[in-house]
């Protein structure tokens, strides 16, 4: 299954016998809610799910980071609010970062959903009309059975920094440890690879082509490594980075919890610089 579908694609699906749910995740880290956005045009049909409420539980720190996984039933009964079908296909999206309707995208995925994908390029893609209606959908059947992907914990993440290849998601300068604008220290897991998530798309928000991702990936090590694992600051745009790998050929796994929670453990090592130790 392509992780990704593309604007005009999608298009004809939702005029198509069978169209997918749509799950608005707009949010913008320190930006304005997602929900007024949502209100003032959405994709026709599509529901408004927050991420800090509905996609994570409340910040755990030490356990879980800024944002720890959400609890599976309270996130069965978000998705099927939402419409969401265990045999119907889903389409989350975002304002074009890709970060937020990725973390959709991974806990579908992850909570055993078959046939989840991100619109490419986000909602700056579509170039049809926006509805503000309030949507109804119909009751949805979908029961999240967790595990359908890998997760790693800390001292999995630590493990596979030195067995593997652990990519840090984060922007380079947050990896150096120049600056860290949300955790209590700045720098990386040690052993961790520099791979920020800009570089996983164009300048128009979309996903590159395949081959440069495989090529990118490739020569980070991805290849090479029996295992690769992907962390950012809070679990979100580590779950862009995994759709890229995925779109590369690379599966990978997701260490959740993340900077935000391995920082805020001051037993965890630090390493700072451009260079994974």
């Amino acid at each position: 299954m392509n992780p990704i579908v593309s604007a005009d694609a999608l298009a004809t699906e939702l005029a198509g016998p069978r169209p997918p749910v749509l799950l608005d995740v707009r949010y913008q880290l320190g930006g304005p809610p997602g929900r007024p956005l949502h209100e003032a045009g959405h994709l026709p049909g599509a529901v408004y799910v927050d991420l800090d409420t509905e996609l994570a539980s409340p910040p755990g720190g030490s356990r879980g980071g800024r944002h720890p996984l959400p609890d599976p039933d309270a996130l069965g009964a978000v998705l099927r609010r939402a419409g969401v079908r265990a045999a119907y296909p889903v389409v989350a999206y975002d304002g074009g970062q890709g970060w937020a309707a990725a973390r959709a995208w991974w806990l579908l995925r992850w909570a055993g959903h078959q046939d989840v994908r991100v619109l490419d390029g986000g909602l700056a893609a579509w170039h049809g009309d926006l509805s503000t209606e309030v949507p109804a959908p119909a009751g949805g059947d979908f029961v999240p059975e967790p595990g359908a992907l890998p997760l790693l914990d800390a001292d999995g993440a630590a493990a596979l920094a030195r067995s593997g290849l652990l990519l840090d998601a984060r922007a380079g300068e947050r990896y150096r440890g120049e600056t860290e604008p949300l955790d209590r220290v700045a720098g990386h897991i040690p052993g961790a690879v520099s791979a920020p998530t800009g570089e996983n798309v164009g300048p128009d928000g979309r996903f590159l082509p395949v081959p440069e991702l495989r090529a990118r990936f490739t020569a980070l090590g991805a290849a090479e490594a029996a295992e690769v694992g992907v962390y950012c600051g809070s679990g979100v745009s580590a779950a862009q980075q995994l759709i890229a790998l995925e779109l590369a050929g690379f599966p990978a796994a997701l260490y959740a919890g993340s900077w935000s929670e391995w920082s805020s453990d001051e037993s965890r090592p630090v390493a700072t610089g451009p260079t994974p130790d």
